[in-house]
């Protein structure tokens, strides 16, 4: 038995009634949305009020160049040797290891003068540590 083969009809994909209903979609969203333009948001920030503290808390600072050469508290150290900078801190802070030590540096540094002065600062025993950067450059 043969049997003829039939012509098979082309499948067709009608998209008119698709594009049709995007084209109202469309035209919905654009009737129906509003735009506004904000200037600003209105925040209501809180606010501290109250007596300003009779006694300011002084603050250790350690600013490295970037040679690598420390300054503390502004006034810059003989050499960058570990115990120049440690005699430094004790004179400056006496016996006070809780008033806040902060270090100062930049992105062109050295890493080792920064561990340095954050080794020093641990085997003293001061316990309110930052570290800050600052622009290379500035004084």
């Amino acid at each position: 038995m043969r049997f003829p083969r039939q012509k098979r009809e082309e499948v067709n994909v009608n998209l008119t009634p698709l594009i049709d209903v995007v084209f109202l979609l469309l035209i919905f969203f654009m009737v129906s949305t509003t735009f506004t333009k904000e200037t600003h948001l209105e925040v209501d920030l809180p606010q501290a009020s109250g007596d300003k503290s009779v006694v300011e808390e002084q603050i250790l600072e350690i600013l490295i160049t970037d040679e690598g050469n420390y300054s503390v508290n502004g006034k810059p150290l003989v050499n960058t040797q570990a115990t120049t900078l440690r005699r430094a801190l004790k004179e400056l802070s006496g016996e006070k290891r809780d008033m806040p030590l902060v270090i100062t540096a930049d992105a062109k540094t050295p890493h080792q003068s920064v561990v340095t002065a954050m080794d020093v600062s641990g085997q003293l025993g001061f316990s309110k540590l930052s570290i800050t950067t600052r622009d290379p450059g500035s004084e």
